[in-house]
């Protein structure tokens, strides 16, 4: 094939991967696993897995790294030190620990295949230790289950395993060294990484902000695409050169940027490249992957997958019971984590480049990652099912925690039940206790609910999104429902319930912008409070009211505002500086000045019919400078300036109908 059928048909692949996975509600890495597998040399032989496409694919690695070090945050560390270097610590430890003492024990009763040297044995506990951050995290999202107790151990050990991934990328090479010279390999590695990180987190942090400031000032796009390739590929093509792995030095840069006030704009930047690239990555893993090792060892394949994943889920089952988690959450943490993940493929690749496994070994192991990733949207989905039957005290800790719900709220009524109690939440009971008003708080964070009960508010510990913990904070009788925190799949949960049980109770829900004001209207809010848009308005009355127009009409054009349900502020004109400019969804404002030679001069505003086009007229300003009425009957004329609001593909549409007919 040339070099562009070839890469028309990785294209072709990942495409029809990722669509078919998407379909199917599976993360779209399994997608590209698949693909590669299909287009591989092992099933249909479209494509080799040639050296240029897995160097290639090799900058996926570094972008994702350059990812993980842009959301390193030492103040994120600290709040979660209990579960990061608790027990996501013991986890990795462990699980590493564990699986090189069965390895080496297999090599020494079975031996052929497994015949291995206790380099292979601890460079594959590395791969094994290792979990899905992509996939579980995805799902937890979609659960509503990030800020829950598990998840938060969850979450906990998934971020000590990227970090734990840092010196496994210097260790798994140092491995690789002959036996004779294997400690002096390990201490020069260990010797260089230290070196080469302190002297770039010393100093590198000023002079990255120094430089990125400098670049951000001359206002291009273009050259700061080219600064940000420049450092991450620079960086790691330093640390390669210092004997050390690509994607450290990768790790370092974002770790550097993470500390500038630019890592918003970066993270947005890389996202395309991280994506894409990556994507070959697992294109060219599932090229590797030979599928009749699954029917000719399918014994052994059932073995590498059973056995590391029921090895992790009791490890972690203990490890966190033995930290005072009750074992229903103790088992879903550990049902959470135990397959395989992304970077355990990164170091699968470092383990085979390095010779520390043996080509027999190499397609088993690689088989039993996938179909361990595989089962994990399933586990997840069961996974309360399973709590349930297995362990008794789980429904009766559910219960015991409902009861507590109700026993606080049984003998209040015409109460309003707060959903998270966060610093709006906190706010929200304030003023509610001023009025003398009652109300009844739900919160997962069970630090925050002690302090606050202990300091005499009405909170409990409790999911707001379980049916069950509404209906024992006194749904039916209360008087409202306020949604305090700023995720929207959560409160649609919350929503949905409310709608349900009891119909007469109006919802009110906050959100960061007015994107999914018209779904949480549709799903049965009572009002939707865009924290962007009840800013702005708080803006404008303040400006107003200091340039003397007064508080009373100041008041009431505010309230026309709202009255208006926010309709001429929806959307907003986007600018180069705006973190959501490659945002296609979100909605925004476009001005357009028809000139003397447009098809529509002399028509009616309302012959056009833009609103069926998905675009609505926000304000109309006359060629002369004064506002103009935008109604049907207004007629147009050349100079004229339209204020659209709409979405870029139907403001595009609106557009060409204006100025060409």
């Amino acid at each position: 094939m040339s070099s562009l059928a070839l890469t028309l048909l990785y294209l072709l692949a990942a495409v029809l991967g990722v669509v078919t996975c998407r379909s199917l509600k599976l993360p779209p890495m399994l997608g590209y696993l698949a693909a590669g597998v299909l287009i591989g040399p092992h099933a249909l032989a479209l494509a080799q897995n040639s050296e240029g496409v897995r160097h290639l694919g090799e900058f996926g690695v570094v972008f994702l790294m350059f990812a993980i070090g842009l959301e390193f945050s030492l103040p994120k560390l600290r709040a979660m030190r209990r579960q990061v270097f608790g027990l996501g610590l013991l986890q990795v430890g462990l699980s590493m620990l564990v699986v090189t003492a069965l390895a080496l024990a297999l090599a020494r009763l079975v031996g052929g295949v497994w015949e291995m040297h206790w380099q292979s044995a601890l460079a594959l506990s590395g791969v094994l230790a290792m979990s899905s951050t992509a996939i579980v995290v995805k799902l937890m999202a979609e659960r509503s289950e990030l800020e829950s107790e598990h998840g938060r151990r969850v979450m906990g050990i998934l971020l000590f395993q990227d970090l734990a991934v840092v010196p496994l990328l210097v260790l798994i090479p140092a491995l690789g060294s002959s036996p004779d010279h294997l400690l002096t390999a390990l201490g020069l590695a260990l010797l260089k990484a230290v070196v080469l990180v302190g002297l770039l987190l010393s100093g590198g942090q000023r002079l990255m902000r120094w430089w990125l400031t400098q670049v951000a000032r001359r206002k291009s796009d273009e050259l700061f695409m080219l600064n940000l390739l420049l450092i991450t590929l620079g960086l790691a093509w330093l640390t390669e050169l210092a004997g050390l792995s690509l994607a450290l030095g990768a790790f370092i840069a974002g770790v550097l940027v993470s500390e500038t006030e630019y890592r918003h704009q970066v993270g947005t930047d890389i996202r395309p490249f991280h994506d894409v690239l990556l994507g070959l990555f697992f294109i060219t893993i599932g090229m590797m992957l030979d599928w009749h090792i699954l029917v000719d060892r399918w014994a052994l394949v059932l073995v590498l997958v059973t056995v590391p994943l029921l090895l992790k889920l009791v490890l972690i089952l203990v490890l966190a019971r033995a930290m005072g988690a009750t074992t229903g959450v103790a088992l879903r943490t550990g049902l959470y984590l135990a397959q395989a993940g992304e970077f355990g493929f990164v170091l699968l690749s470092l383990t085979q480049s390095n010779g520390l496994v043996q080509p027999a070994l190499m397609n088993p192991i690689l088989a039993a990652m996938v179909l361990s990733m595989l089962a994990t949207p399933f586990l997840i989905m069961y996974s309360n099912r399973i709590v349930m039957r297995l362990v008794a005290s789980d429904w009766l800790q559910q219960s015991l925690q409902m009861t507590t719900i109700a026993r606080k709220s049984i003998n209040t009524s015409k109460h309003v039940i707060i959903c998270g109690f966060g610093r709006c939440g906190q706010n929200l009971a304030r003023m509610l206790d001023r009025e003398g008003i009652p109300y009844m708080a739900l919160d997962l964070d069970p630090d925050r609910v002690r302090q606050a009960a202990a300091a005499g508010h009405s909170v409990v510990y409790g999911d707001a999104t379980r049916l069950q913990a509404l209906m024992a904070a006194g749904l039916v009788r209360a008087s409202a429902v306020a949604v305090t925190y700023l995720d929207v799949p959560s409160a649609l949960k919350v929503l949905a319930s409310t709608r349900t049980h009891a119909p007469q109770v109006p919802v009110v829900v906050r959100t960061q912008d007015d994107l999914h004001l018209d779904k949480l209207q549709a799903a049965g809010a009572t009002e939707v409070v865009p924290e962007a848009i009840e800013g702005s308005l708080m803006l404008a009355s303040h400006a107003l009211a200091l340039v003397g127009v007064p508080m009373r009409r100041v008041l009431r054009l505010v309230q026309d505002q709202r009255d208006a349900r926010y309709q001429l502020l929806r959307g907003y004109f986007h600018g180069a500086d705006d973190d959501t400019v490659n945002e296609r969804d979100q909605e925004r404002l476009s001005t357009i000045t028809l000139p003397p030679g447009a098809k529509v001069i002399g028509e009616p505003l309302g012959g056009l019919a833009l609103p069926a086009m998905g675009v609505q007229v926000v304000n109309l300003r006359r060629g002369d400078g004064h506002p103009g009425a935008a109604v049907a009957e207004a007629l147009l004329a050349a100079g004229d300036t339209l204020v659209l609001s709409g979405h870029p593909a139907a403001l595009a549409l609106a557009e060409d109908k204006l100025l060409r007919g």
